[in-house]
């Protein structure tokens, strides 16, 4: 028989968001009755406005036609999107050239580590988006820091917390070869400062590291001083890949469609391509963003679509603002929300599952455990701002009936 790959056996038991899900399943299934919130898996709730779904359906009609039928597009991305995303979320400070279009910034991450491969090292902030850990973990990039030849075959987990303001003591952080970034960050919805994110470059530009910074959130960000993308900062164009992903921002999480951006500077140690590369795994993993998704994508970013997209935004980050504000007043431990649709809450004494337990059981309402997102996310919760007005106000009363302190 086939042996199976070792490394899966490495993961945990299973991902965060089916586990949530799973024992939600097991809830109603106890509670058939039962009228459950859910502000959990970070899944966008609001249909999507007139011109965006318009341009769906446009581009889905066409296929029924003659003139309008199209088939494999080019691997790298419908040309006019990725000038649309040059040009309206990056003011061409980046090139079409340099963008290549996905179906997902999650898909992005597994099929950047297979660019890099088994051999390379990696450092994570610690809580993070569990997709760079099992990603790296399934592709073999395990082991143990060695003290006598000063370096780390495996993951390095850098701490995020309160106290240093979500921002890992790179002083003390051990040099990787790559380095997972993500600001707004998920989970704990906190924002990297210019002055941040521009240690975090020089940082991996003296490690010779390249930095894969996840920009998925960034539309959110509303102080115009907080950089929405990692080539605002000087020398970053060397050192830096960026993600992003219309499904945030647009209510793209089930149409699927996101981006990669790999600028002409970065280079590997032997000064070859690292674009050219990636562009080689795109054209043989990949045949290319759906046809109706790209269209539907050019729909989001024209002239109709951006002031509709801003509104979607707007919504989710006033639904933030309640919930943030409703734990303030019960005095809890708050962050996120201002600049991002997750909230990250203290509940003093409990570990993040039980809490999440807590909740379930007498508020019915679903969250998201913080050590689902590494050790220092443990006595947190994640909450979600994605969901119908009346749901997040409901929730508000639910919360305020049942608070845990």
């Amino acid at each position: 028989m086939v042996k199976r790959n070792p490394h899966i056996i490495k993961l945990n038991a299973g991902y965060l968001f089916p586990e949530v899900n799973k024992r939600k399943r097991a809830y109603l299934e106890k509670n058939p009755n039962a009228k459950l919130i859910s502000l959990g898996i970070g899944d966008t709730t609001e249909p999507l406005y007139p011109h965006m779904t318009q341009s769906l359906v446009k581009a889905a009609q066409d296929l029924g036609t003659a003139q309008g039928y199209s088939g494999y597009g080019s691997e790298q991305g419908n040309l006019l999107l990725r000038n649309q995303i040059a040009s309206k979320l990056y003011q061409n400070t980046v090139s079409s050239d340099e963008i290549f279009v996905s179906d997902g910034a999650k898909c992005d991450i597994g099929r950047l580590q297979i660019l890099f491969g088994s051999h390379t090292t990696i450092a994570v902030q610690n809580p993070s988006y569990p997709a760079y850990v099992d990603t790296s973990v399934i592709l073999g990039q395990t082991g143990e820091y060695n003290l006598e030849q000063g370096n780390y075959r495996g993951i390095v987990y850098l701490p995020c917390d309160p106290k240093n303001n979500f921002f890992p003591d790179l002083s003390s952080a051990p040099r990787t070869d790559l380095i997972y970034f993500c600001s707004p960050n998920n989970p704990t919805g906190a924002v990297s400062t210019r002055e941040q994110l521009t240690a975090l470059v020089n940082f991996a530009k003296k490690n010779r590291s390249i930095l894969i910074f996840d920009a998925a959130y960034a539309v959110y960000i509303q102080d115009p001083e907080i950089p929405k993308s990692i080539y605002e900062i000087p020398g970053a164009r060397e050192v830096a890949i960026e993600l992003g992903s219309f499904s945030k921002m647009s209510g793209y999480t089930g149409v699927r469609l996101g981006w990669s951006i790999v600028p002409e500077e970065l280079k590997y140690e032997d000064g070859s391509s690292v674009k050219t590369d990636w562009s080689r795994i795109v054209s043989t993993f990949f045949n290319g963003a759906s046809n109706i998704a790209q269209i539907g994508g050019i729909g989001v970013l024209d002239d109709q679509g951006h002031p509709e997209m801003m509104k979607m935004v707007n919504f989710y980050l006033e639904n933030a603002q309640i919930l943030k504000n409703t734990f303030l007043e019960m005095g809890y431990e708050v962050y996120g929300g201002d600049h991002s649709p997750y909230l990250w809450v203290k509940f003093p004494g409990l570990k993040s599952w039980d809490a999440f337990e807590y909740l379930l059981e007498h508020a019915e309402i679903v969250t998201t455990p913080g050590s689902g997102f590494g050790a220092e996310g443990e006595g947190f919760i994640r909450l979600s701002a994605y969901g119908h007005r009346s749901t997040i106000l409901e929730a508000v009363q639910r919360f305020k009936s049942v608070g845990v302190h």
